[in-house]
């Protein structure tokens, strides 16, 4: 081999004692420890590539997305099951106001066929066979059952809150008599007041269901 230049080797002898090497080139000393790098190493450690920074930001999208569809699949079908119960409770509404309608009178009626059967008792006692001499009795079994008749019609009428109006004596209200007339006041009556009734009226738990037609007494002695 050839003997190497002075200068050549005391300056390997100096590179061996410092123990660098050239990193430009990318070569060690053959006895040095430090691990070789490449040219794609050069860069920090620190510093993420930049190629990682979309896919993280695109992943990050996609777990947003499916949980804001999450959402409104749980959002949707709870809207869908409340518009089913509104629709069952209307249902459920619409046809009890329709039974109200219907059977709201039950109560009454099951008391008014006690009044018709007596009303039929009372007519039977008119039968085509009766003799000239049992005219007074039959009068006074049809006395007995209209007495009974009409003591059965206030019962049911007080029980369901109907009340028949004694409006004698009261002053005209145009909300509960209906005028027919006036009359003269005689002794003892108020002109504004009614002195007759020519029909009675009725009310149903405070609310007046038909007025009551009346004369209402006045001074003029003119009748109208």
């Amino acid at each position: 081999m050839a003997a190497r230049p002075l200068w050549a080797v005391q300056r390997l002898q100096r590179l061996l004692a410092s123990g660098t090497v050239s990193q430009s080139r990318g070569w060690l000393h053959p006895f040095s420890t430090a691990t070789p790098r490449t040219a794609g190493e050069d860069c920090s450690s620190e510093d993420p590539p930049d190629v990682l920074g979309p896919s993280l930001a695109e992943q990050a999208l996609r777990l947003k997305a499916v949980k804001l569809e999450k959402e409104v699949q749980d959002l949707t079908l709870r809207y869908q099951r409340a518009v089913a119960d509104s629709e069952n409770i209307r249902r459920r509404t619409q046809r009890c106001v329709e039974d109200a309608k219907i059977f709201g009178i039950q109560s009454f009626c099951k008391d008014l066929v006690e009044v018709a059967d007596i009303l039929e008792k009372t007519a039977e006692c008119f039968s085509e066979g009766a003799k000239p001499e049992d005219h007074k009795l039959t009068l006074e079994k049809v006395f007995q059952g209209l007495s009974l008749l009409e003591a059965k019609l206030k019962s049911v009428f007080a029980k369901h809150g109907l009340e028949k109006m004694t409006p004698i004596g009261d002053k005209y209200d145009p909300h509960e008599h209906e005028l027919i007339c006036h009359m003269p006041a005689g002794v003892g009556v108020q002109p504004g007041t009614v002195a007759l009734v020519r029909q009675d009226g009725y009310k149903l738990h405070g609310r007046t269901i038909r007025l009551a037609q009346v004369e209402v007494a006045v001074e003029s002695q003119r009748r109208l």
